[in-house]
């Protein structure tokens, strides 16, 4: 059976999310496209033997569609991802589930009325094959007890409309779901330093910055937010445990030996370095959906993410360590 998908939104990540249904993922099918740039919403629907919609709310209610994916403006994804809850379709949401805490729990409440998972959130990362291997060797126990975590979320250059909010609200936000994911704890504690600033960085824009993240059993994480680093997309974690330390690497598949030098190449963007990870997040959404069984992150992980990151915000404004008080998690996502 293939599964016939519809897409609200078809900017730059929307389309990355056709193409790889379109040439990558196996049992999928894009039968439907929407945006509110018409013009290019239409080339893509013709190019790729579509239907265009006019609205995300007409593309939900299609007979045709059986399951919805969400990568439009960050406002807009609450309420069709409510929509889709609606109509008891199955929704892929690129991050963020909401711009506000009070939308992603409108939508978690949504989902335990109807008692049933619909949702996922696009945290790709949990489907790479490094981070993969450090939860398996954290669950392991092989190395002790989890201690500290060392991190850093490094990028090549950022434009004038990235500014310093949106280092903790779009780009640490995957670190802070994906080392939830891997210590199986939650954060109770957040705190921002501001170091020297980058004179490659622009007015708006404080760079680097260091969220510090204080979980349960007390494991503390570092995460270096570097966004004009200017060298290459250079994404770390390390993990020290009791009894060793294990760390993330960016995978290279080939060395150059050249002029007395002897180095592997850097991805230069999060496409290059989470490429198949994203292919295996689609493959396998697509897959628990046709087993009519959700498994990757939650509206709930949505949520958390977003409680977590507005008090990184808040302990940046106030250079104070804030708590971070998250609801009783409801008995549908444990």
């Amino acid at each position: 059976m293939e599964l016939k998908i519809g897409v609200i939104g078809t900017g730059a990540i929307g389309q990355d999310h056709i193409r790889r249904f379109t040439n990558k993922v196996k049992g999928a099918k894009v039968v439907a496209v929407t945006d509110i740039h018409v013009e290019r919403a239409e080339q893509i629907a013709q190019e790729i033997g579509a239907k265009f919609v006019g609205t995300g709310e007409e593309l939900i209610s299609l007979p045709e569609v059986d399951a919805v994916v969400v990568t439009s403006w960050d406002p807009t994804h609450e309420q069709y991802v409510l929509e889709a809850i609606h109509h008891n379709k199955y929704v892929f949401c690129e991050k963020p589930l909401a711009v506000e805490i009070e939308g992603c729990k409108r939508i978690v409440d949504a989902e335990v009325r109807l008692g049933k998972r619909l949702v996922q959130v696009g945290f790709m990362r949990r489907y790479d094959r490094g981070y993969m291997e450090l939860k398996e060797i954290i669950d392991s126990g092989k190395l002790g007890a989890v201690l500290m975590l060392h991190c850093a979320h490094r990028n090549v250059s950022s434009g004038e409309n990235y500014d310093t909010p949106m280092a903790i609200v779009n780009s640490a936000v995957h670190e802070i779901d994906v080392l939830r994911w891997l210590l199986n704890e939650d954060y109770v504690a957040a705190q921002v330093i501001m170091p020297k600033k980058t004179s490659n960085t622009h007015e708006k824009l404080h760079d680097p910055q260091v969220l510090i993240l204080e979980t349960e059993s007390g494991i503390h994480i570092d995460v270096e937010i570097f966004v004009n680093c200017k060298y290459g997309y250079d994404i770390k974690c390390e993990v020290v445990c009791e009894d060793g330390v294990v760390s993330l690497s960016n995978p290279s598949y080939s060395s150059i030996r050249t002029a007395g030098k002897d180095f592997t190449g850097i991805p230069m963007d999060w496409e290059q370095r989470f490429e198949i990870a994203y292919e295996q997040e689609l493959q396998l959404w697509v897959d628990s959906v046709k087993a009519d069984e959700m498994n990757g992150p939650t509206a709930w992980d949505g949520y958390v993410a977003s409680v977590t990151t507005t008090a990184g915000t808040e302990a940046r404004e106030t250079g104070k360590r804030v708590e971070i008080k998250i609801d009783q998690c409801p008995d549908l996502y444990k």
